[in-house]
């Protein structure tokens, strides 16, 4: 009976821990003062690096957002007709004679144009509008050379657009072929022009937009478009990606559409091949990410309370009680022990802060940067309109 009952004895006594045993499930000694400050270092050091990954997914992404939105904010506001608006959509007939020069003139922002280009996708459209200063093309999609010819004018409609941010309306403009259509859709006339050659050269060689670019002392003979851009696309631009077409053909809107930007469907009828006219994409539809903001950080707080309510903090009251031997310093760590609640919770409650920090990084701290930062404002080239 005795050596039965130190056998019980044991069993139950070898359900606690020993004096001075580690905890089950923690660490058996903090890491010294040293490895803790490393350990904040290397935290904050990959925060920087997901702050930094966050500005490039903004610069690539969130801008081509933000410009598509005022882009078809822009069509929207203009009365311009719609060639499909009928059902019955028409391939217009290409006019003889001299083309007609639609605007004749035009103030800083206006809508001068609309560019095709199918080369770049059945949808791919934008907007071009009078000025090529970085609030134009960063919100505007193409810019018009303000001392540069109109849309079917003789000499050169000359247009400067980003190759990559902001929607990237020239990003593939290496992908371009000899007779290539680009198309011109003003508020009554298209102008299909054909793509020609292109050219690499230096910033400084502005003779590229001038009427006659390959004569620039020569009276001009022929109706050109030029597109300007960015020359290499993915870092510092030390040259420009220079695009040249002539004028092929003219139509009036009020007969249809080009024949370049028509498709049929199984039946034989015709249909505009784009249809991203008026339309905008689910991101663009946001507008201003502040009820992101806002709406992630009332979740936050309500499901705060709850979890306080009804859990408490448990993994701070077992470190308080001696239940749980204290962690390690810890930036992420603490902020996630500071959120009440079981594990799921609290990780729900950290995914809400994330969420509202990155949307702020998107809305304000990120142009303010972009616009205030000389090396961020030489990488980026980004202005508020």
């Amino acid at each position: 009976m005795r050596h039965s009952a130190r056998h019980m004895s044991g069993v139950r006594g070898g359900a606690g821990p020993r004096p001075g045993a580690p905890m089950p499930g923690a660490p058996a000694r903090r890491r010294g003062p040293l490895w803790q400050a490393l350990g904040i270092l290397a935290e904050i050091l990959i925060t920087f690096a997901i702050v930094c990954t966050l500005y490039i997914v903004w610069q690539m992404w969130w801008t081509g957002v933000e410009a598509e939105r005022t882009q078809v904010e822009t069509r929207q506001q203009v009365s311009w007709s719609d060639p499909t608006a009928s059902g019955d959509t028409k391939i217009a007939k290409a006019q003889e004679g001299d083309a007609p020069v639609q605007p004749t003139s035009a103030n800083y922002g206006d809508l001068i144009s609309q560019l095709y280009i199918p080369r770049f996708g059945q949808d791919w459209q934008r907007n071009v509008v009078e000025g090529t200063d970085a609030a134009q093309l960063a919100r505007h999609g193409l810019g018009h050379y303000t001392n540069t010819q109109m849309p079917g004018q003789v000499g050169n409609f000359a247009i400067a657009g980003h190759r990559n941010g902001y929607g990237e309306p020239l990003g593939d403009v290496d992908k371009l072929q000899e007779g290539d259509p680009i198309i011109v859709r003003t508020q009554d006339y298209w102008y299909v022009y054909t793509f020609t050659k292109y050219r690499i050269v230096n910033p400084e060689d502005v003779y590229v937009i001038a009427p006659d670019p390959d004569n620039t002392g020569a009276q001009p003979t022929k109706r050109m478009i030029t597109l300007t851009t960015c020359e290499p696309k993915y870092s510092t631009p030390i040259h420009r990606w220079i695009v040249w077409g002539e004028l092929k053909y003219w139509a009036k809107v009020s007969d249809g559409i080009p024949q370049e930007l028509s498709t049929t469907d199984a039946s034989g009828k015709v249909k505009f091949a784009s249809t991203s006219s008026t339309t905008m994409s689910l991101p663009a539809r946001l507008g201003s990410l502040k009820p992101v903001v806002i709406g992630a950080l009332l979740a936050w707080a309500v499901l705060f309370i709850a979890a306080a309510v009804a859990w408490r903090w448990p993994v701070l009251a077992a470190i308080r009680e001696g239940r749980r031997n204290r962690p390690d310093a810890s930036i992420y760590g603490g902020l996630l022990r500071l959120q009440p609640g079981v594990l799921p919770v609290r990780l729900i409650l950290f995914l809400l802060l994330a969420v509202a920090a990155s949307a702020a990084l998107f809305e304000w701290t990120f142009p303010w940067a972009a616009t205030t930062i000389p090396y961020l404002q030489q990488m980026s080239n980004f202005a508020v309109s």
